[in-house]
Formats: C-alpha cells, sequence, structure tokens
C-alpha cells in the first residue's frame, strides 16, 4: 500500500491517524513539526502527505512551499474559514479536511487522492478471492462469481474500510447512500450473500450489538 507521512504536532490526533492508516494497510511516517516534516520528505520516498495547518517551526502552509510539487498533500486542519480551504487549496493540496472529522472521511478522501495518482492498490486478495476494485470483479479460486451490484458495493465498502469495525447504519450510509430508505436488516442479508459466494465466513466477522469488519489479517 502507500507510504504516507502524518504531520501533525498533536501527538493523540497524530497516532489516531496512524493506527487507522496502519490498520487498512498503509505504511505511516510521523513528524510532530514541520521542520522534522519538511525533513522526512527530503530523504524519504513518500505517496501522500497529510499536513497540519498550525503546526510549531514551519506552518503546513509554509511547508507545502518547500514540498516537491509530485508529492500529494491533503491539509488536516482546525483551520475552517473559506479563505483558509482557498490558501491551502491555492497552494496545490489535492484536498483540505476540517477537524473534528470521522476516520472514516479521512480514510476515504486519503483513498480518493492515492487513486488519482495511481499510488493506490485496486487488487485485492482475501481467503480464496481475489477482486479487482476497477472492473468489479470477483474471483474465487479460478472461478469468477458474479456479485449484484450492491452487492459489489458493500463489499468495497468492507474491503475499504477493512479491519474496521463498521456499524450497519454506517454500512447502510457508505454503500447504499445517505438517501437510502430501508432498514438495517438488507445489511445482515447482504452480508450473508456474501459469506456464501465468496467464502469470508470466517473473515467478515459479525461485530457485537454493532455492525461488521472485514478482518484481513486471518
Amino acid at each position: 500500500m502507500a507510504k504516507i507521512l502524518i504531520a501533525e504536532d498533536e501527538k493523540t490526533i497524530n497516532e489516531l491517524i496512524r493506527r487507522n492508516l496502519n490498520l487498512v494497510g498503509h505504511q505511516c511516517v510521523q513528524a510532530f513539526d514541520g521542520w522534522e516534516a519538511l525533513e522526512v520528505c527530503r530523504t524519504q520516498s513518500l505517496d501522500l502527505a497529510l499536513v497540519d495547518v498550525m503546526m510549531p517551526k514551519m506552518d503546513g502552509f509554509q511547508l507545502k512551499r518547500e514540498l516537491p510539487e509530485t508529492l500529494p498533500v491533503i491539509f488536516v486542519t482546525a483551520k475552517s474559514g473559506l479563505s483558509d480551504r482557498l490558501a491551502g487549496l491555492g497552494l496545490g493540496a489535492d484536498d483540505y479536511i476540517v477537524k473534528p472529522f470521522e476516520i472514516l472521511e479521512l480514510l476515504a478522501r486519503v483513498e480518493a487522492v492515492l487513486r488519482r495518482t495511481h499510488a493506490q492498490q485496486r487488487n485485492f486478495e482475501i481467503g480464496e478471492c481475489r477482486i479487482d476494485l476497477d472492473t468489479r470483479q470477483v474471483w474465487r479460486k479460478d472461478e469468477e462469481i458474479s456479485l449484484k451490484p450492491q452487492e459489489f458495493s458493500l463489499l468495497d465498502v468492507l474491503i475499504r474500510n477493512r479491519n474496521l469495525a463498521l456499524s450497519r447504519e454506517k454500512l447502510l450510509e457508505l454503500a447504499w447512500g445517505f438517501d437510502y430508505e430501508g432498514d438495517t436488516r438488507t445489511v445482515d442479508v447482504h452480508v450473508q450473500r456474501l459469506r456464501k459466494k465468496l467464502g469470508l465466513e470466517q473473515q467478515i466477522e459479525t461485530v457485537y450489538k454493532l455492525g461488521y469488519r472485514l478482518n484481513d489479517k486471518k
């Protein structure tokens, strides 16, 4: 997966981001001020930088000016004003996310940038299955498995957020959309279909009183 710099001076936020990026398969390098972040960028090969705007020694906007134009940057900041957003994007940032944020939103923004820059892995293997997220094709051993569009959408969400516990409500929101009017029982039905079709009874775990998690560490 991708190698990502986390430039964030608040240690708890830096560690929270690192743990969740690690869970979905990324390698992370942590920096806690602007000078340290710049040194990392000069000495290591990176796929993406998550940069806090308000950092000691060198702020995020200054840091962005020193970075190679080829390195994608997402600003992560408490500065929510329009002028700040425009300033960040005007410097060539690929995205701008405001604190506080949901970790799933951050992961989705990271994936979107990596996909645009071709640094994101788009083939995934788990159990006996191989999934191509671009062509929406799935194979179990050497046999191609036909999934309905909604089944694949749910599988895609589980893969992109693998090893994270997702509530049924969150799965409905991400895989069915905000305007879906059905209830959470449809999630259970589709999970059972995926388990049966793909042989992922052990990998798609039920999280008690919450929802489901795709565990790719088994």
